[in-house]
């Protein structure tokens, strides 16, 4: 197979209400099959919503999340699978013995599933990093890998699952219109604009478009598909979450960071695009991997003394560098209970 059909959605969901948003899951699909789309991406955690996760008791949240593949959600995500014989990827929050992971759960067809642990996650102290990888084989004969949201931004986290071997990357968010401490960053949007978008579009279409939303989005998104020279599907949230706007501009990239298919709209929305992977094996990322030296990079594996679990640095009014090298050993055991999932 050279060729293969894929669509992204962007859809507003609604806090803690899985069928409200399971019923959009199902709308999508229904209009992707009559689109003969065979990946669908939908975003992070959009089945039970997830702004609204950080302010949840940890009893709140145990209502909230499911086993996967035995709960409900992966169940019907699977059935609806099979059904529109489409490989399907949505977001939800999993339980797994005591610990609960902001997880995505990718439905394939022939009944098996995938599923990824958020790596970078920090929407809740009862929340736990994933610390695994996820690159899998398809039915469809395409390789394909999942980064969530803030894994995307660690440039590490892309080159590892592409040298792997992913050919297409699934890229669920909910970002856009966050209250960013960079003073370049993304800034939130006035909900008054989007509650009056329908008089106003123009105002709130600028901010979508603007450094709060897209613009910021394209600085460094398409890099991560061009330096690894693999397609990425950004799924979004769009419009009101909890008490911050997301901007959605959900898009494909192809190898070369180029923009196959997008939506600026301000609403639930859906594009499809053909990927045609025959440009990945010569494209300027893969190139780029076949030139690297291994033997030169063994100081990314250690410890610098700067690392901080991603609570800190995504909530932080101030970033204050750490490095301290008189005690590497401290460095290099705060970094291993963050990759099992302590909170450091």
């Amino acid at each position: 197979m050279t060729t293969i059909r894929a669509a992204v959605v962007q859809f507003e969901h609604t806090a803690g209400d899985k069928q409200a948003n399971f019923a959009k899951i199902e709308l999508f699909a229904r209009r992707a099959a009559q689109q003969q789309v065979e990946i669908l991406a939908f975003p992070e955690c959009c089945i039970t919503g997830y702004w609204f996760l950080r302010n949840l008791t940890r009893s709140q949240l145990l209502d909230l999340a499911e086993a996967v593949p035995d709960g409900p959600s992966t169940r019907r995500l699977l059935a609806l699978s099979r059904q529109h014989n489409m490989l399907l990827g949505a977001g939800l929050v999993e339980l797994d013995g005591d610990r609960m992971y902001n997880t995505y759960v990718v439905a394939m067809p022939n009944g098996q599933h995938q599923r990824h642990r958020k790596i970078q996650a920090f929407e809740n102290d009862h929340i736990s990093a994933g610390n695994e990888y996820t690159v899998f084989d398809t039915p469809r004969g395409v390789r394909v890998g999942v980064l969530i949201c803030y894994d995307n931004n660690i440039i590490e986290n892309v080159r590892l699952t592409a040298l792997e071997g992913a050919e297409i990357l699934l890229a669920p968010h909910q970002t856009g219109g966050c209250n960013s401490v960079s003073p370049y960053g993304m800034k939130p949007i006035d909900p008054l604009l989007w509650h009056n978008r329908i008089t106003d579009p123009q105002s709130l279409r600028a901010q979508l478009l603007g450094d709060k939303g897209k613009a910021w989005i394209m600085r460094w998104l398409p890099s991560r598909a061009h330096d690894n020279g693999m397609f990425l599907l950004f799924s979004n949230g769009v419009g009101v979450d909890d008490d911050e706007i997301r901007t959605g501009n959900a898009m494909i990239l192809d190898p070369y960071g180029r923009t196959l298919a997008e939506t600026n709209e301000p609403s639930d929305d859906m594009v499809v695009a053909n990927l045609d992977l025959s440009l990945i094996p010569q494209s300027t990322g893969q190139r780029w991997l076949r030139a690297r030296r291994p033997s030169l990079y063994a100081p990314l594996t250690v410890a610098t003394g700067i690392e901080q679990d991603t609570r800190v640095v995504r909530f932080a009014e101030v970033s204050t560098p750490c490095h301290d090298p008189a005690q590497p050993e401290r460095h290099a055991e705060a970094e291993q209970d963050s990759l099992n999932g302590a909170f450091v």
